[in-house]
C-alpha cells in the first residue's frame, strides 16, 4: 500500500486511540508509536509511511501495464492472494533436484530456512513448534510406541523428536528427495541430529510404493510430514494413500498427518475428515500449532486411530512427555510442546467448528478438553 493510500482519513483514530487529521498537521504528532519505532531503526521507512500504515505491512501488484510480473507473487494455489517475505541476508543453496528447487538462505530474523520449489518450509527459531507438535501428539496418545514410520521430514526434525521416546524400537523414514536429507545435513544440523539415532532406517524413494510393498499392521504410529497437497504431494491427501496408512498401522495405531490452516483451508480439512472417519474407524480429531513462518501463522494436524485396539483419548496425553525420563532433554530442549500445549491444542474457534461439519461432532460447541 502507498505511502498516500490513507488520504481522505481525516479523523480515523490512530491504533494511540489519537485521532489522525491529515489536513495540515505535522504526521509524527499521530503516528503509532510502534511505527515511530520503525521510523528510528529505518530512516527509509519515514518517506513511506503514514499515519495508519507502515510500509511493508501491505503491498500491491503493479498495473497491468508493468511487465515486471510482481502479481505472480500472489499466485500460490494454497494461499492466492497473500505473501509473506522474510529478508535474505544471504542464499547459502540453491540448486534443482530430480524432484524440485532447493533453496537455503540465511534470514536477518529467523535465522536459516529452507524453501522447496518457492514454499517455505521450515526456520532456525519456529521449527520447534511443528517439529515437536507433529510428533509427541500422536505418540503421547499411546502407551509405549514401538514401530514407528516418518512419511516425508528429509529435515530430520522429526526423527529428533520422536528419539525422545525410549520406548520406541524402530523408526523407519521414507524420503523421496535425497538432496533435502543431504542439505538439512549440512545446513540444518540441529534438525538432522535425528537421523543419527541408531534405531532410524532411511529408505529413499517414494513413500506410496513404500506403503504397498509393508508389511500389513507393522507401526504403532505413522507420522506424514508432508508438502502442501499441490501438484504430485495431492496424492498424499486422497482416500487410497489414508487406505494404505490404515493398512500400515497395528490395531488401535495412530497416524498424524499435516492438515494446513483452519484460516485458509477448511474446505479441505473438512474432506480430509471425512475421508478418515470413513477410512480408521477410531478416534478422528483436528489439532493445531502456532507456527509464524506458516501461511496464516498456523498450522493443522489430522490425528486418526485404527480400530481394534483401546479407545484413542487424543485430547489428553495418556504417556506424557513429562513423565519419560530423559525425554525434556533429549538431544535437545524441549521448547515448545508441553502436555498443556497437548490439550490445548484440540480447542477449536466457533468458525472452523462452523465451516467443518465433521468437527461439531467431535467437540460440541462450549465443551473444552478436559484434564
Amino acid at each position: 500500500m502507498e505511502a498516500d493510500a490513507g488520504r481522505g482519513l481525516g479523523g480515523q483514530k490512530t491504533m494511540d486511540g489519537r485521532k489522525s487529521e491529515t489536513n495540515g498537521v505535522d504526521h509524527k504528532a499521530v503516528i503509532p508509536s510502534c511505527c515511530l519505532k520503525a521510523q528510528a531503526s529505518d530512516p527509509e521507512v519515514g518517506a513511506k509511511c503514514h499515519s495508519t500504515v507502515v510500509s511493508g505491512w501491505f503491498s500491491q501488484t503493479r498495473s497491468s501495464a508493468d511487465k515486471s510480473g510482481t502479481g505472480t507473487y500472489y499466485n500460490n494455489p494454497m494461499w492466492p492472494g497473500e505473501a509473506h517475505s522474510l529478508k535474505v541476508e544471504k542464499v547459502l543453496f540453491q540448486e534443482k533436484s530430480e524432484y524440485q528447487e532447493v533453496l537455503v538462505f540465511e534470514s536477518s530474523c529467523y535465522g536459516k530456512v529452507l524453501v522447496l520449489d518457492g514454499i517455505l518450509q521450515l526456520t532456525e527459531k519456529d521449527e520447534c513448534a511443528y517439529q515437536e507438535m507433529i510428533a509427541h501428539l500422536p505418540l503421547c496418545s499411546i502407551k509405549s510406541p514401538k514401530n514407528v514410520l516418518v512419511v516425508g521430514g528429509g529435515d530430520g526434525g522429526v526423527l529428533r523428536e520422536i528419539a525422545r521416546h525410549s520406548s520406541v524400537e524402530l523408526i523407519d523414514i521414507c524420503e523421496i528427495d535425497k538432496m533435502v536429507i543431504d542439505v538439512s545435513k549440512k545446513f540444518f544440523p540441529e534438525l538432522a541430529i535425528g537421523f543419527d539415532d541408531p534405531r532410524v532406517q532411511l529408505h529413499v524413494g517414494d513413500a506410496v510404493e513404500f506403503l504397498r510393498n509393508c508389511p500389513e499392521a507393522k507401526y504403532d504410529a505413522i507420522i506424514v510430514d508432508s508438502s502442501d497437497p499441490v501438484g504430485p504431494a495431492q496424492e498424499l491427501v486422497e482416500r487410497p494413500f489414508f487406505k494404505t496408512l490404515a493398512r500400515a498401522l497395528k490395531p488401535g495405531g495412530v497416524l498424524c498427518n499435516m492438515a494446513e490452516s483452519m484460516w485458509l483451508h477448511t474446505h479441505l480439512i473438512q474432506d480430509m475428515l471425512s475421508i478418515c472417519r470413513e477410512t480408521f474407524k477410531g478416534s478422528v480429531h483436528y489439532a493445531w500449532a502456532s507456527v509464524p513462518t506458516y501461511p496464516s501463522g498456523v498450522i493443522g494436524f489430522l490425528l486418526c486411530s485404527t480400530e481394534g485396539g483401546p479407545p484413542i483419548d487424543f485430547r489428553n496425553p495418556i504417556n506424557p512427555i513429562e513423565k519419560l525420563e530423559g525425554a525434556l532433554q533429549h538431544r535437545r530442549e524441549l521448547r515448545f510442546y508441553n502436555s498443556e500445549m497437548h490439550r490445548a491444542a484440540f480447542a477449536l474457534p466457533s468458525f472452523v467448528r462452523k465451516e467443518v461439519p465433521c468437527l461439531r461432532e467431535l467437540q460440541p460447541a462450549g465443551r473444552l478438553p478436559h484434564r
